[in-house]
């Protein structure tokens, strides 16, 4: 049953497309920070499960009361906390437990959701193709979406930068500082928060 179960997800893998980009309210990084942490995630694995069920209860999303200056439906990432909370109405939060950039990697800043993908393929940047040959890992130029994909079942892409929140071939790295800046989730809850996010909604990084 497992095996016919990962042929469904792989099929399905191959059959999505990304969505297409949408335009949205940029709001500048310095130069600086961007080329500083401008990398996406790297993580690499074998296989993906949309179900994580060795992760522990306290791990996984629930609603909490959540007050919040942000308009229902934006995203509020607490990195230090490795905590993402979107934001509903009446003072409530859903509260995701997130992987988040290792030492060197981190950033923060305003954004909006400029596009979301099912299965996103995977195009590394060049600074770190060249980053990990330095470390003997060769990277490939892209990669599609599928089990095999670092970037999980769905990606939500923050603005013009090339950050994004995204899923993980990777569970055990979930409240983990370990990424290149993304913002990694598991992949049953980065599918949750695909379907409730809308195009065009803020996205705030703190520290």
């Amino acid at each position: 049953m497992r095996r016919l179960t990962m042929i469904a997800v792989a099929a399905a893998a191959a059959a999505s497309l990304a969505a297409g980009p949408a335009l949205a309210e940029k709001v500048k990084f310095s130069p600086k920070a961007f080329k500083i942490f401008g990398g996406m995630d790297d993580g690499t694995s074998s296989s993906v499960s949309l179900a994580e069920p060795d992760v522990p209860e306290a791990m996984r999303s629930r609603t909490i009361s959540f007050q919040s200056l942000l308009p229902p439906g934006s995203i509020l990432v607490k990195t230090g906390q490795r905590k993402l909370y979107y934001i509903l109405p009446d003072g409530q939060a859903i509260l995701y437990n997130v992987g988040v950039g290792r030492e060197g990697f981190t950033w923060s800043g305003s954004n909006s959701v400029s596009r979301k993908a099912e299965w996103p393929d995977w195009r590394p940047p060049q600074e770190m193709i060249r980053r990990e040959a330095r470390k003997g890992r060769d990277l490939p130029a892209f990669m599609p979406g599928g089990p095999r994909n670092p970037l999980g079942a769905r990606a939500i892409y923050i603005g013009d930068t090339e950050f994004r929140i995204h899923g993980t071939t990777q569970p055990w790295s979930i409240g983990q500082a370990v990424s290149s800046g993304c913002i990694r989730m598991m992949n049953e809850e980065v599918i949750d928060l695909y379907d409730r996010v809308q195009v065009g909604a803020q996205v705030v990084v703190e520290d």
